[in-house]
């Protein structure tokens, strides 16, 4: 994933309200969830809805898509589990990481 994709993509997240959003899709699964339960499962103003949902859409952390009356949004999973990699791409020095020891800084040293 190039650098200003992730840029734009945490910037997107950088805000409770569309962190919650993004969140609360993600555990909705990809069959997504439509606008007004969003809105009413996290109480936020259609209105607002509309404005973070475009931040999120233009971010390509969710899309988008009509069924009947409804617009149906759902996490984009591929996109977030590229923004997860790029930010845990050199975990470790590069080496692979074990359950044991999974991207622990190192113990203080007694002094």
């Amino acid at each position: 994933m190039e650098t200003q994709a992730v840029i734009t993509a945490l910037g997107a997240l950088a805000q409770e309200s569309r962190l919650g959003i993004f969140r609360h899709l993600v555990q909705v699964g990809p069959e997504g969830c439509a606008a007004s339960k969003i809105g009413e499962a996290l109480d936020i103003a259609p209105s607002s809805l509309s404005f973070h949902m475009k931040e999120l859409s233009h971010a390509g952390l969710v899309t988008s898509r009509q069924e009947g009356r409804f617009v149906i949004y759902s996490a984009d999973f591929e996109v977030m589990n590229g923004v997860l990699g790029f930010l845990t791409e050199n975990c470790c020095a590069g080496n692979v990481c074990s359950p044991v020891n999974a991207c622990r800084p190192p113990a203080a040293s007694a002094t």
